[in-house]
């Protein structure tokens, strides 16, 4: 059974007042909270474990490099990866993607070449791969979107061609909660012979994800937008491919042998994570994925699909307000901007009700512009949000509108 108030006893942050009001915390796109269950484990890794990985023979650093794998055995089964080489832990989604815009780039990129990416991306993922052109004189595409939001699969399949050599899209488009149609955008893709690579930031805490199923070649993720510590996240590549390119860093742990006349690299997936890891970070993102299993992805798809309708079923009541996104496909956030007030100033007044939400343009300025405007106030949700904090939101929202109006 889905019991909403044990799921809630399980965050200690949600239980504090913000200025004398009970927290409302809307701002999950930015972050999500953490369960005791993740932070009893970086407690008990500094407590107790606290030993670096893989380059010791004594109890602790035994104990830290199993802690260590085995999260990563656990993170392959969440994904369905189909073998352990295949992730690697890096600091984020954004450090993920410069490893392949940096790896992939040098290996397959070439003057004239052809990248593709989406009008709705997050800057992450725009700017490695303008980093990339300039760096081999390569030309970056986008594929546009509509009104709504939505990307244009007529459109994408124009721009598909021989110079394609990789497609870089969002799963789900964080500055609007719009889920891609992936799938299509992958197939499509390989018909031309590109790669793709996908940004799973805003999705693999919301959407059940099967990187074999949907065929990517690259699958990014980041552990704090998933239960999990800051400044640990994964890159999930076909292990044919991650032989193939070269390392991103150098450094300790991912060699074989170094002399100053050449090294030789490790092997998958240590070749990838030069120097000591945040293992402490990895191992919080095992956890995370067993609270999330706890769960059940069904089930909390299901009551975040749920919060989602009646958000926007509530904010559409309200006079002046304008939901940008809307979309049969999506997850988890709703962004919005009511008549000639800044989004700032909504936010402002929502804070002092202890309403936490996200204001400006989300690192996504050219998604802004598309919609002519220079940011929105933007209420994302997460497991253990309930229908009553969005009444709470939505009252916050009036209560905001009466004053600066």
């Amino acid at each position: 059974m889905f019991e909403i108030e044990k799921i809630r006893k399980q965050f200690p942050i949600l239980k504090q007042k913000v200025n004398g009001k009970d927290l409302v915390y809307l701002d999950n796109g930015a972050t999500v909270q953490k369960p005791e269950q993740v932070i009893d484990i970086i407690n008990k890794m500094y407590s107790q474990y606290n030993s670096n990985i893989h380059r010791g023979v004594h109890y602790l650093s035994n104990k830290s490099t199993e802690l260590y794998e085995g999260s990563r055995e656990t993170i392959r089964k969440f994904i369905n990866a189909g073998v352990t080489e295949e992730i690697i832990f890096t600091k984020g989604t954004t450090d993920a993607i410069n490893l392949i815009a940096f790896s992939f780039g040098e290996k397959f990129i070439n003057e004239g070449d052809e990248i593709l990416i989406a009008e709705t991306e997050h800057h992450s993922n725009i700017v490695p791969w303008q980093m990339l052109c300039k760096r081999k004189k390569a030309h970056i595409k986008v594929i546009p979107a509509d009104e709504n939001g939505e990307l244009i699969l007529s459109e994408y399949k124009k721009l598909l061609n021989k110079k394609t050599k990789l497609v870089a899209v969002a799963h789900v488009a964080n500055s609007t909660g719009i889920i891609n149609p992936i799938e299509e955008i992958i197939a499509e893709a390989h018909k031309s012979g590109a790669k793709v690579l996908i940004d799973g930031a805003q999705a693999v805490q919301h959407k059940k994800v099967d990187v074999q199923q949907l065929n990517c070649d690259f699958y990014v993720f980041s552990g704090h937008k998933m239960y999990a510590e800051t400044g640990i996240g994964v890159l999930y590549g076909k292990k044919e491919l991650l032989e193939e390119i070269p390392p991103y860093q150098g450094g300790g742990d991912m060699i074989k042998s170094v002399s100053f006349a050449k090294t030789e690299y490790a092997d998958l997936p240590l070749k990838f994570e030069a120097g000591t890891s945040n293992y402490v970070g990895a191992i919080s993102m095992g956890e995370a994925v067993n609270f999330i299993n706890s769960i059940g992805k069904a089930n909390l798809e299901r009551h975040e699909t749920e919060l989602l309708k009646y958000a926007e079923e509530k904010l559409s009541l309200i006079d002046g307000l304008t939901i940008y996104g809307k979309s049969e496909n999506k997850t988890s956030a709703i962004s919005f901007l009511l008549h000639r007030i800044h989004f700032y100033d909504v936010g402002m007044i929502l804070d002092k009700l202890g309403i936490a939400v996200r204001t400006g343009a989300h690192c996504a300025e050219p998604t802004m512009k598309h919609f002519g405007i220079t940011g929105t106030v933007r209420a994302s949700f997460a497991v253990y949000n309930t229908k009553e904090e969005i009444d709470i939101l939505s009252e916050g929202i009036l209560k905001a509108q009466k004053m600066l109006s």
